[in-house]
């Protein structure tokens, strides 16, 4: 039976379809009178077939083993039953208490048991991979250039307007009186190329949003914005971002950028009671985090693992050049941590006073090589509290180099090897990549290579390959002559997910120069349910796309050599595509950053609920260090707020055939995926200190 098909029965119709397709389950089920005999039945009908040892026929065992157990779901701190065989021995044997029960738990069953038959699925063909990844669009194509500089005329006249009709604001971008229309649209044209004119005229309220996209929005649609807006949610999104948008819906499928500026139903509605995601984010003077660190005072430093930590620095880079929908610190916009009031966030007389101190933690700690300045954006701070920052943290890593000629070998501390800035502007804002930018990213490498640094990367996020415009590519061209690498990070939403976007985000990125990092599973299951896209899926992806852009080890160290350096990045990825007959690069690794203390996709499905969402067991990534608090935790389980069912039913509300994901139930084990070695810490040449400092354990 076809998926689309599958997903539309009633309960009594699939009951009828395990009576005709799996005989002996039905049989099983309606020969024993209550659910634990069910269950042993079932292990040794188990026991006697040919698949017993299958992953699959191990996959039902699991499945038996955890029934009738409670577990912790960490995302909501509960503790819950787990009853999937329970319940469907209930629904075969004609006994739910919940007629009105949602099908999606049986047909996730009915698809594992259905497997036990199954020889293995072959891999799509590359010719197949080819046309799905081909489909979608870029920015860089012709028809779609063509479709938003219509855009970009129609919002310049409305900008003109808006510059008119505003009592107060900017004095940088008025227009003097007696100027001609004509003379104000060319003022505006050269604004255009300004990032601070966008920031200054971003759209704030939905009234203005609808403005701006030609009223083209639906009555629905506002009126769930406007009930954002009542609950204090923040809206901000740049001039030229919307125009990236196609109004008009014949030219092309624009749902990925729309997804990240238009707030679903479950977002507004959970908004004032958004949790922090990660545990580790919480910090309370004197008090170690989730994760077991010391942290100064303050949300300036947030921190995980033993050698990386994040800094939010109190200026601009607390805002952003936009507001994504699926925002990872939801919880902090909430909490008004970040916010989008530009002149409250300027850096204040004490900020500098607060940067060394804050430097002094990473001097000071015995295993921290690593800095992430994000926010936030690193990128919305002005250059000369971006300059200030890094040469804050040029001069706290050559006094830690110095320190360590005075400790004897084993009690040295790990320096400073690698800087990150976290940023989306060159997919929100590229304007923002000026060549005083860039100026000040090459002075900083060049006397930062000097004093041991290694690594300098921009950490980005482009969502959608329609992200990729002239603009964005001339950003990343600036980027990379400043000797800086790129690394991208995709959000893995339903959109994202579709059937070859993600190769062919890859694809346009990499032949730009741009290598990707991690796709993350989407997090804060509640707020964010319209974008969630289940962890099978990611699995899927993996296994049957990205396959096709895998590196041997020897390829690996081929392509880490290359950009070892940060010279001619995008020459060398082409030239070694090219030579190697790869579509891509497959340098990304899946995963979902758990609400505990880390990055995985090592997991178990052990159990379904009753509406049909799967209940995962995750372990850690066993590819990095961790803090040792992990040795305590025990396990972590996490219950995925969507169906697989529910899942393949929005893929075919938006034109997806829900046959062409058809493999995605098979996916119910999942291993985290080697980091690419770029995405290690080079060795030092001495022998760094065991011990952890900033570490208190109870």
């Amino acid at each position: 039976m076809k998926q689309k098909k599958m997903l539309t029965l009633t309960l009594s119709q699939l009951k009828q379809l395990y009576q005709q397709e799996l005989p002996e389950l039905y049989q099983l089920a309606n020969e024993t009178t209550n659910e634990t005999d069910f269950k042993n039945n079932l292990d040794k009908f188990l026991s006697l077939h040919p698949q017993a040892e299958s992953n699959t026929g191990k996959q039902i065992r699991l499945l038996i083993n955890y029934d009738g157990r409670s577990i912790h779901e960490l995302s909501t701190e509960q503790d819950m039953p787990v009853q999937t065989f329970s319940l469907l021995h209930r629904f075969l044997t004609g006994n739910l208490e919940n007629t009105d029960m949602a099908t999606d738990l049986f047909i996730d069953l009915f698809y594992l048991f259905k497997r036990l038959e199954m020889t293995e699925i072959p891999l799509p063909s590359p010719q197949r991979i080819k046309s799905r990844t081909e489909r979608w669009p870029t920015g860089l194509n012709e028809e779609v250039m063509e479709i938003r500089a219509q855009n970009k005329e129609r919002i310049l006249h409305i900008l003109i307007q808006k510059i008119e009709n505003r009592k107060s604001g900017s004095t940088r971008f008025r227009f003097d009186e007696g100027l001609s229309y004509d003379e104000k649209y060319q003022l505006v044209s050269q604004w255009w190329n300004d990032f601070r004119f966008h920031l200054s005229m971003a759209v704030k309220s939905p009234t203005e949003l609808n403005r701006f996209l030609g009223n083209s929005l639906s009555s629905e649609t506002m009126y769930l914005l406007s009930r954002a807006r009542k609950k204090g949610m923040p809206f901000f999104a740049t001039p030229y971002y919307l125009s990236l948008l196609d109004i008009t819906g014949d030219g092309y499928n624009d749902d990925a950028i729309r997804s990240y500026i238009l707030y679903s139903p479950r977002l507004v509605e959970t908004y004032g009671n958004i949790r922090a995601w990660e545990r580790e984010d919480i910090v309370e003077p004197g008090k170690p985090n989730a994760a077991g660190w010391l942290l100064p005072d303050g949300h300036n430093i947030h921190r995980r693992y033993p050698e990386v930590a994040i800094l939010i620095p109190d200026t601009m880079g607390r805002a952003c050049g936009g507001l994504c929908a699926s925002c990872q610190r939801m919880y902090d916009f909430q909490s008004e941590r970040l916010n989008f009031e530009f002149e409250a966030l300027r850096p204040k007389e004490s900020w500098d006073k607060k940067l060394r101190r804050l430097m002094g933690y990473f001097e000071e700690d015995t295993q921290l090589r690593d800095i992430l300045i994000t926010g936030g954006d690193a990128l919305m701070s002005q250059n000369k509290t971006l300059r200030t920052i890094l040469e804050a943290v040029y001069r706290m890593a050559a006094r830690k180099r110095k320190a360590n000629l005075e400790r004897p070998e084993g009690e040295k501390y790990a320096e400073l090897q690698r800087v990150r800035l976290g940023s989306r502007l060159p997919a929100y804002l590229p304007m923002r990549i000026n060549d005083e930018l860039v100026e000040i990213l090459r002075e900083f490498k060049e006397k930062a290579s000097a004093i041991g640094v290694k690594q300098f990367i921009i950490q980005t996020h482009f969502q959608t390959p329609l992200e990729v415009t002239p603009e964005a590519r001339d950003a990343i061209s600036k980027i990379l002559s400043a000797g800086w690498l790129i690394t991208n990070q995709l959000v893995y939403t339903v959109t994202a997910s579709r059937r070859g976007h993600t190769t062919r985000l890859r694809q346009v990125l990499n032949s730009l120069g741009v290598v990707c990092y991690y796709t993350f599973s989407v997090k804060g299951f509640n707020e964010n349910y319209a974008v969630f896209t289940p962890n099978s899926r990611s699995l899927q992806e993996q296994h049957e796309e990205k396959i096709y852009g895998q590196l041997t080890s020897e390829q690996a160290a081929e392509l880490y050599t290359l950009l070892e350096n940060g010279e001619d990045t995008a020459t060398r990825i082409r030239r070694f595509m090219r030579k190697h007959h790869l579509p891509f690069l497959a340098t990304d690794r899946s995963v979902l950053n758990l609400p505990a203390i880390g990055k995985s996709m090592t997991f178990n499905l052990i159990g379904i609920t009753e509406d049909g969402k799967r209940i995962l067991r995750f372990d850690h990534d066993g590819t990095r260090r961790h803090s040792p608090i992990i040795d305590k935790m025990g396990q972590i389980y996490i219950v995925e707020n969507k169906s697989l069912a529910a899942y393949l039913r929005q893929l075919g509300k938006m034109g997806e055939d829900p046959e062409d994901y058809a493999t995605i139930w098979t996916y119910t084990e999942g291993k985290t995926e080697p980091r690419f070695s770029l995405y290690e810490y080079p060795e030092f040449d001495f022998r760094i200190t065991d011990k952890m400092s900033n570490l208190e354990i109870g």
